[in-house]
């Protein structure tokens, strides 16, 4: 199987125009600048709004999920899928109001605090969420072998222990085979 293989293409309902819109325009009137802006941006945002929309693309490979936006400045990003930590969703009450939801997807070492990438308006946003943790679970499973837990070679049982003191080990074993993983990588001295 090819690396670059496509396996979802995320459609953007066209709802998120008129959403732009009127988040920019309550922007507008919130800020007394804003306020002189706000025939410009009413003139202008449609077109805008239609151009940012057309050059917008998600895609899901078997690796990694490639978003693509921008009108004036176009930003394409490619974030690996064993580097996500979670997918969320978010809906605000505009969004709640027009049926829109945002997709938000961080990532393990993020250089900033909030979301890599955050999508507003994708179609069946829980669907897509959905296939996205997916394929993340399968690209992770197939990374390095996994050890055996201490209980499986012998070591601490977790039978008739609490049900956190067994999430708790999971939880480590998780974090010492994820070391291990990244020392296999790590170039020699």
């Amino acid at each position: 199987m090819s690396p670059d293989r496509v396996l979802v293409e995320a459609q953007f309902n066209r709802k998120v125009r008129s959403y732009w819109l009127l988040t920019g325009s309550i922007l507008c009137v919130v800020t007394v600048v804003g306020i002189a802006v706000l025939p410009f941006w009413l003139l202008l945002g449609h077109m805008l709004t239609e151009r940012y929309l057309r050059r917008m693309t998600c895609t899901l490979t078997e690796r990694s999920l490639k978003v693509t936006r921008g009108v004036l400045v176009r930003n394409e990003m490619t974030v690996p899928l064993d580097k996500i930590t979670d997918v969320g969703l978010v809906e605000g009450p505009i969004m709640r109001w027009m049926d829109l939801q945002a997709v938000k997807i961080e990532t393990a070492g993020q250089s900033t605090a909030g979301a890599a990438v955050q999508l507003v308006g994708i179609v069946n946003a829980r669907g897509f969420r959905d296939q996205v943790l997916a394929q993340r679970d399968r690209v992770s499973g197939q990374q390095g072998s996994r050890r055996p837990t201490p209980s499986e070679e012998g070591g601490l049982a977790t039978e008739g222990v609490g049900t956190e003191t067994a999430v708790l080990q999971e939880l480590l074993t998780d974090i010492r085979d994820t070391l291990a993983r990244i020392e296999e990588r790590l170039p020699s001295p």
